[in-house]
């Protein structure tokens, strides 16, 4: 049985449902896992394995007090005709590198791939555990949470979301996506401030114990959908490990064999969850940390440094546009030996000072993991390479990924096989992309410019797109940020 305890000391011995139906420990830190567990089969044996299969292999190795049953309908629930291919998360080879395609569920983002079962995992939570209250999911977004959040969990009983997203820092096509969402238990809103606004609001809202108790007097508690709740974080650790079993089934790599991995970061929990799946078994040599212009990360595996205290650059990779990388909690906490008390102590020198400084031996414990950053330029760049010399096509996210990468293998001569997660579709970001392969900002509205996108890539519009041209804008509410507990206050008492 795995247990799970918080980052910050404050609870202990959870069970992966409780932690799961929480979201977020009481005292502001994050469930980890008393231990990372083995794999207990062979990579080889898994070979022929559908996502599904390997996605319950996995699974059941952290989340200990769901069943079998449980656990499989959770998994088939979530990994269905909702995705447009039955691999779930294919993958294309493309100028030396392998673009594991994470963007092929219901809203064409990389959060669909844990969004999916999300939901189902906590309504399972919800039973075991005898929670009779409504669960209302709270989450911030840098731009494709919220909408998958949104889309999973619409029309679920017993639940109900509201999405906080910064007016101005996503794109045209995510609002939409976000404000267009069907479903009597949704809603969001634009708040005036940036993403580390919106995602400082939510957690101080999760730290107000009086307004939960305020809010369980109505019958509601409050859980997370972001990737601080260990139900996202689990889910994402499957496709590495259903990306080197493909590579392996297919002969591009022999058994034993390491890779490298390289991920487009902002919140660092899809990095994170290759990081684990490494700790797991999982044949791993590098991990790139690819980071835009808001290059707090690469700074810090650079100097051992974590400071916020710079400017904000909104980029056109806006999902990555992040200072306060939250999921980074939980390898401070692995890196000074699970030592709950220190890490709340730099946790509380970064809400104070805005930075923290870790040890030698924490900064030798992350030795493997390697911080590159791409402006956007250099992204651009890439993209329009990319494309000029193979065909395919790649999103702003993914670019700072396949640039870091590039300039990785050049500077080290580092040649080992290297699966880049491709965290989005192009179609979620077509004016930048037209723009990167055009060389020059493309004319027309976004509608236009995605038509143009779909010639030039040869493949179709996604209905995930194509449905928003006519799609109603149902959800127009804005806040300042120091009123975002309001505007949940309102948002609980008319959502059904």
């Amino acid at each position: 049985m795995i247990y799970y305890s918080s980052t910050r000391g404050g609870e202990k011995d959870v069970t992966a449902s409780k932690a799961i139906l929480q979201g977020l420990a009481c005292d502001g830190g994050l469930f980890m896992p008393d231990r990372i567990p083995a794999f207990d089969f062979a990579l080889k044996d898994m070979c022929g394995k559908t996502y599904q299969e390997t996605a319950y292999e996995v699974m059941k190795l952290y989340l200990t007090d769901y069943t079998e049953e449980e656990l499989h309908g959770c998994i088939n629930a979530a990994y269905d005709s909702k995705f447009d291919t039955e691999d779930i998360a294919p993958i294309t080879y493309a100028d030396g590198a392998y673009y594991l395609e994470l963007y092929h569920g219901a809203t064409i983002a990389f959060k669909d791939m844990a969004l999916s079962i999300l939901p189902h995992l906590m309504t399972v939570a919800a039973k075991k555990n005898n929670v009779t209250d409504r669960i209302i999911i709270l989450t911030a977004t840098s731009g494709d949470t919220g909408k998958a959040a949104m889309a999973g969990f619409a029309d679920v009983p017993g639940t109900g979301i509201i999405v906080f997203f910064p007016k101005g820092g996503v794109s045209h096509i995510q609002q939409l996506q976000m404000t267009t969402q069907k479903g009597g238990n949704v809603t969001a809103a634009a708040i005036h401030g940036n993403f580390d606004d919106a995602q400082t609001g939510v957690k101080k809202i999760f730290g107000d114990k009086e307004f939960a108790e305020e809010l369980s007097r109505k019958g509601v508690r409050l859980s997370s959908a972001n990737s601080i709740n260990i139900g996202r974080l689990v889910p994402q650790i499957v496709y590495y490990v259903y990306s080197y079993i493909r590579l392996l089934e297919s002969g591009k790599i022999g058994d034993g064999e390491k890779i490298n991995i390289c991920v487009p970061t902002g919140n660092f929990g899809n990095i994170l969850a290759a990081y684990m799946a490494k700790q797991m078994g999982l044949p791993v040599d590098k991990l790139l940390c690819a980071s835009n212009d808001n290059r707090v990360l690469y700074d810090f595996f650079l100097t051992g440094k974590y400071d916020k205290n710079r400017e904000f650059i909104l980029t056109d990779s806006p999902s990555m546009d992040i200072l306060v990388s939250s999921n980074l909690e939980r390898l401070i906490y692995l890196s000074c030996g699970s030592d709950s008390g220190e890490n709340a102590r730099l946790m509380s020198e970064l809400s104070g000072t805005g930075s923290y400084e870790i040890t030698g031996e924490m900064k030798e414990y992350m030795k493997d993991i390697i911080g590159g950053y791409a402006d956007q330029e250099r992204v651009h760049k890439k993209i329009r390479d990319l494309y000029d010399k193979t065909g395919y096509v790649i999103d702003t996210h993914t670019g700072v990924a396949a640039a870091v990468h590039e300039d990785y293998r050049k500077a080290s001569g580092d040649d080992t096989v290297t699966v880049i997660a491709s965290t989005a579709s192009p179609y979620k970001f077509s004016a930048a992309v037209v723009g990167s392969i055009k060389g020059q900002m493309p004319g027309g509205d976004d509608f236009e410019i995605i038509e143009e996108l779909s010639r030039l890539s040869n493949t179709s519009v996604p209905s995930a797109v194509s449905e928003l041209k006519t799609a109603p804008v149902r959800h127009k509410a804005e806040c300042d940020k120091e009123d975002m507990k309001d505007t949940v206050r309102k948002a609980i008492d008319w959502i059904s």
